[in-house]
Order: C-alpha cells, then sequence, then structure tokens
C-alpha cells in the first residue's frame, strides 16, 4: 500500500509583491487619458482650449491626440487655480509668458517644472488586494492612515495607489513582522524630513538661476533653464540614496554595538570583572 505523501504542517507564505517596474511615461493620450493625468475633467479641459490656455490637440483622423505638452500646461493651470488665480489671469500670464518666445521652448520649460518626478505609473486595486498588501490584518486607522498620507486615494469602490513601488515594499516589510501602524508612523516621519530637504534644495537651486526678479526669463535663457531644471531631477535621486544608504549603515552600526554591549554586560565573566 503506497503511502500517501504527508501534508506540510504549514501553509507556504504567499511572496510579497515586488516593487514595480519603472514604466516609460506615456506619451499621447486622448482627452479622458489627458483630464485623468492631470487631476482635471475632460469640461475643464475643453474649456481651457476654448479659452485659448491650451493648444489644440494632433488631429489623427476625428481623434484628437494631447501630448506631454499639454498636460504640462494643464498642471501648470490646476496648479495656478489652487493658488487663487482666476482663468483670467492665467491666460494673461500664459499671453505674456508665450509673447516673443517659442512656444515649443517654452513647453519644454513647463514640462520639466510640472512632470511628475517619478515615472511611476499608478494602479488601482480592490479592498480586498489592498488587504493582502496590508498583510491581511488592519485596523480602520490604519487605513485612514495610509489616506491621509497618499500613499493609497479613493477612487469609488476603489483604491488608486500613485506609487505601486512603495505599496509594493511596505507589504514585503509589513510581511517581515513590523507592525503596519509602526510602518505608517516611520513613512510619516520620513515624508516631512524629505519634503523639507527637497523644500531646502529647490530653494537653493532656483535662487542659483531665477535671476529674473518680477519679469519673466528672456528666450534666449529658456533652453537652458529647462536643461538645468531636466539635469536636477536625476542628480537629486541620486544625492538622497546615497544618504540614505548613508545613514542606514550607520544606523546598524549603531544598534550592533549596543547590542554587544548589552551581551557583554550579561555575561557572568563580565559581571565579575565590574
Amino acid at each position: 500500500m503506497k503511502k500517501k505523501p504527508a501534508k506540510a504542517a504549514v501553509a507556504a507564505k504567499r511572496p510579497a509583491p515586488r516593487p514595480a517596474a519603472r514604466s516609460a511615461p506615456q506619451s499621447e493620450f486622448s482627452i479622458d487619458e489627458l483630464s485623468r493625468a492631470g487631476s482635471s475633467t475632460v469640461r475643464n479641459v475643453r474649456a481651457y482650449q476654448d479659452r485659448g490656455l491650451l493648444p489644440p490637440p494632433q488631429r489623427r483622423g476625428r481623434n484628437g491626440i494631447y501630448t506631454q505638452d499639454h498636460l504640462a500646461r494643464l498642471r501648470l493651470i490646476g496648479r495656478l487655480l489652487e493658488r487663487g488665480y482666476t482663468l483670467a489671469n492665467i491666460a494673461e500670464l500664459i499671453a505674456a509668458w508665450e509673447q516673443g518666445r517659442d512656444l515649443h521652448q517654452l513647453m519644454g520649460l513647463e514640462s520639466q517644472l510640472t512632470r511628475p518626478w517619478s515615472d511611476e505609473v499608478p494602479v488601482t486595486i480592490s479592498l480586498i488586494e489592498l488587504a493582502k498588501a496590508f498583510g491581511g490584518n488592519y485596523r480602520p486607522s490604519d487605513l485612514a492612515r495610509a489616506l491621509e498620507l497618499g500613499i493609497v486615494e479613493r477612487d469609488g469602490l476603489r483604491f488608486r495607489v500613485p506609487s505601486p513601488k512603495l505599496l509594493a515594499v511596505g507589504s514585503e516589510i509589513v510581511g517581515m513582522g513590523i507592525p503596519l501602524r509602526e510602518l505608517l508612523t516611520i513613512i510619516g516621519g520620513l515624508r516631512r524630513n524629505v519634503e523639507r530637504v527637497a523644500d531646502e534644495l529647490i530653494q537653493v537651486a532656483v535662487g542659483s538661476i531665477d535671476r529674473y526678479g518680477d519679469d519673466l526669463p528672456p528666450a534666449e535663457d529658456v533652453p537652458q533653464l529647462a536643461a538645468m531644471i531636466g539635469r536636477l531631477r536625476p542628480l537629486a535621486d541620486k544625492a538622497i540614496e546615497s544618504e540614505v544608504s548613508r545613514a542606514m549603515e550607520r544606523a546598524l552600526t549603531r544598534f550592533l554595538g549596543d547590542r554587544m554591549a548589552q551581551v557583554l554586560d550579561h555575561l557572568p565573566q563580565h559581571r565579575d570583572l565590574k
């Protein structure tokens, strides 16, 4: 009689999701895709076009095709509206901005100023998928904190994840046994520190290249400004990565030293020497 293979005493753990690979940014959009990417609406996009704030799309048959330049302008309009400017104010600014300048160069500068720092593509997941990412055991307060931090955003009955990489890394850390609540507290502290450093870096960088006071930059300076801002992005990423690696190394060294000292203090021969 053949023996049946014994069942595993402990079920194999499901592997944590891996960080999403960086995707190339979308280069062309329909009007629906453009409005979503720019956190706007189709109605607003059409209204901005009618007012001359947004250039018309490229035509391919009956379809209107929008580009990254349109997305940069749409984001710029949205940010100016958030600061309290009216559409008439924005129209005056754009008219002054474009006067005597090459539109393609200006769009390139707008794109550098307004495009997202990361090329990650947001995803939408269900509550069940989110619960799995959170380790299957979370409290409503944990979800509220994740929403507050912008790790996830409500999208009807589903959740939008702006950074799938951050969620995947967090899921893997929670799978190692670190409580979700404590991890969210760490992310909140990290966010404050990183934002402070980013503000200081931008102030220093902008102060070194923005010498125009209340005037707009001359046409001959626009390509150089766009190139400098574009170079700042990868350089900042490398600098932050290097500093985080250094900080982690020092923290681990301190922890190891403190732990070894604690062990030594409890060894009998060490206590006798005191």
